[in-house]
């Protein structure tokens, strides 16, 4: 007997208090929560009600991913879902995921995107793992920065208050012209920037303030580095951690430059990452890599929700023609034959009458859609089936991207 609606402005508190208890009950710091207040879109914000009280949450972010070939596609950005632990196997989280896809299909927007407390859970309404991340932790007392482009001596440094709004529009502007580089990035609405440079004393875990450094060459700002500096110590003296936010630049030389300066703060033994590429050009600058406790983990999950609309949305690495046979038992409107013409320049997609080349589920489709999965790969898990010989050569390499897919930030 739940009711399912969206969020109204006398729900929020109760909303969040839901979400928010379905997650550990830490609340989050004032100046955070007030903000994220202000970036969540009531209208996309859905609430599961039994009487007066909420037990369950859900919602979406409207956003442009970054797609190979370098454009940007309407995308629903799913977040905040939860249900409370006394109602569960009940069914809120099928309706909710229900009323939200038919919602983002309204809208017009061909791809919804989330990242998954619990990847089990999500396979089930058509979500794929379709990009990684990588964290290490860089030991700079045996590891150097080696190689480095010649121009990275010329590279300007200096240091920035991340509260200068001058600042966050110079690191706003090297993160936009970033996006299109890139697959899986997200191109942020306005506000976003202001949740990237907050730094709420309670989420510093002991460590100093946010620092930021720029990047110039020729006058011209070309990358920044945001991080956090621990203080810690033994009897041998001081051993701090450098824990990095963000690196980004335009070119090599600024990229290398920022990297050396993080390896070499005085007093500091570690480097910690906590999310990059898996391809991130610096591991071709470290000296070795053994001694980076490098891991990868998952981090994006993407369905396409118009197939149609998602696959004639990006571009493709050679040229395919392909019928592809997709299941979807979620969305039904996806189910059928499509079939995708493409090639560097664009694509389109269409239904088709044709014979399928190969048949595959939406999930399976996610998964390959920002090119960090192949579908050889998922053939051989034996989720993809060839029913043309050659099929899935030509469409996996189709499918694939010349940089890894990767996700800077939650949502």
């Amino acid at each position: 007997m739940t009711e399912l609606r969206v969020l109204r402005k006398d729900d929020r508190d109760r909303w969040y208090g839901t979400l928010e208890r379905a997650f550990g009950g830490a609340g989050e710091p004032p100046r955070k929560r007030e903000l994220l207040d202000e970036l969540t879109e009531p209208d996309r914000s859905l609430g599961a009600w039994d009487g007066e009280e909420c037990v369950g949450t859900a919602g979406a972010f409207s956003f442009r991913l970054s797609v190979p070939g370098g454009s940007l596609v309407p995308a629903a950005g799913v977040t905040m879902v939860s249900v409370a632990a006394t109602h569960r196997r009940r069914g809120l989280l099928r309706s909710m995921m229900r009323r939200q896809l038919d919602d983002v299909r309204e809208r017009g927007e061909p791809m919804a995107v989330l990242t998954a407390s619990e990847p089990d859970i999500y396979g089930r309404f058509g979500y794929g793992l379709a990009t990684n991340c990588l964290a290490m932790e860089i030991d700079t007392t045996r590891v150097r920065l080696a190689s480095l482009p010649e121009a990275a001596d010329a590279v300007e440094l200096r240091y920035a208050s991340p509260a200068d709004p001058e600042v966050g529009r110079a690191i706003e502007d090297v993160y936009a012209r970033a996006v299109t580089r890139r697959p899986g990035m997200l191109a942020r609405q306005p506000g976003w920037e202001r949740l990237q440079l907050l730094d709420p004393p309670e989420e510093r875990a002991g460590a100093s303030a946010l620092q930021c450094v720029l990047a110039r060459r020729d006058g011209e700002v070309t990358g920044f580095a945001l991080f956090h500096v621990t203080g810690e110590a033994d009897m041998a003296g001081a051993k701090s951690v450098v824990r990095v936010r963000d690196v980004y630049a335009g070119d090599p030389a600024s990229y290398a430059a920022l990297w050396r300066f993080l390896c070499e703060i005085d007093l500091t033994w570690t480097v910690s990452v906590g999310n990059c590429p898996v391809d991130d050009p610096v591991l071709h600058l470290l000296s070795d890599v053994r001694r980076c406790a490098l891991r990868v983990r998952d981090i994006t999950y993407a369905r396409p929700v118009d197939v149609g609309g998602a696959l004639a949305a990006r571009a493709y690495r050679a040229p395919v023609d392909v019928v592809l046979d997709v299941r979807d038992a979620f969305c039904p409107w996806n189910e059928g034959r499509w079939r995708l013409s493409g090639d560097a320049q664009g694509a389109v997609c269409a239904r088709t009458g044709d014979a399928a080349d190969l048949a595959l589920t939406v999930r399976e489709l996610g998964s390959a859609y920002l090119g960090g999965v192949t579908l050889r790969a998922l053939a051989d898990a034996g989720r993809v089936t060839e029913l043309r010989p050659g099929a899935l050569a030509e469409a996996s390499l189709a499918f694939g991207s010349d940089v890894a897919p990767w996700l800077p930030h939650g949502f």
